[in-house]
């Protein structure tokens, strides 16, 4: 079986003489969880966007098992499921209506639609809200509504973009128990966070990107090793230049105030 996500040499430059990639290559395996970390402008959503079609490359390859995502985006595009940073839903639909609208436009069946919405809107606690519009939802049940879209209709390619920015822990724990549970069952995620604990406890493979470029590549631990450091939060640090706010140096400083 072709990687599930095959990068090479993928470069994005805007009108304004940006330069968002500059040459990323990176290679997901199928069945991986897979987290790309970095700080805000650093290229994660611009890879994104170029991955599905939202944004078009410079230059490079993109390849979504085995299928051109520049060029034949449409058997690419149906393996995925993308749940955006953005709460991008249409706010005249209701809940049960999102679900079975993105069915539709991904070529399920209308039983199979109805199957899946029934099992989605349980799944996700939102069967009570199904005929509710969703502009009258809470941001919680927003964000667990754009979960449910993105694997409506079964992608093998999973994206979370920021999937639990702004939500109270309890859903965070409840999300991250739910895309735990899609992996094992074999789908292939791709994900982006600001919670390095999150990453931590997911992903089993994970990338920093920084200033458009792959820095570095590998477990929580190897990355740690790679900057010398105890955890996956203070080689973040480390990859940002702010080791300062390591809560190893912050301890280390109250130690010597104390003394």
């Amino acid at each position: 079986m072709p990687p599930a996500l095959e990068i090479t040499d993928l470069r994005k430059q805007y009108p304004t003489g940006t330069e968002a990639l500059k040459g990323v290559s990176l290679t997901i395996q199928p069945g991986e969880f897979f987290g790309l970390l970095g700080p805000n402008g650093a290229g994660k959503s611009t890879l994104i966007h170029c991955t599905t079609g939202l944004a078009q490359p410079t230059g490079g390859e993109i390849a979504i098992f085995g299928h051109d995502a520049v060029h034949n985006y449409r058997d690419a595009r149906i393996a995925v499921g993308l749940a955006p940073q953005e709460l991008n839903l249409d706010w005249f639909l209701t809940a049960a209506e999102t679900l079975d609208y993105h069915g539709a436009y991904f070529g399920m069946p209308k039983r199979d639609r109805k199957e899946r919405v029934d099992e989605l809107l349980e799944t996700f606690s939102l069967t009570e809200k199904a005929g509710d519009r969703t502009r009258t939802l809470s941001g919680g049940m927003k964000r667990r509504l754009i979960l449910a879209r993105a694997v409506m209709h079964r992608p093998k390619l999973l994206i979370l973009d920021e999937p639990t920015a702004g939500v109270d822990v309890e859903l965070r724990l409840e999300l991250w128990h739910y895309v735990q549970k899609v992996n094992a069952e074999g789908t292939t995620i791709l994900l982006t966070t600001h919670y390095l604990e999150e990453a931590e406890q997911l992903c089993n493979q994970i990338a920093f990107i920084n200033h458009g470029e792959i820095v570095a590549q590998g477990t929580s631990t190897e990355l740690s090793s790679r900057y010398g450091v105890d955890s996956l939060e203070d080689a973040y640090l480390a990859l940002v230049g702010r080791e300062e706010l390591s809560r190893a140096h912050i301890a280390e400083g109250e130690e010597e105030g104390a003394a």
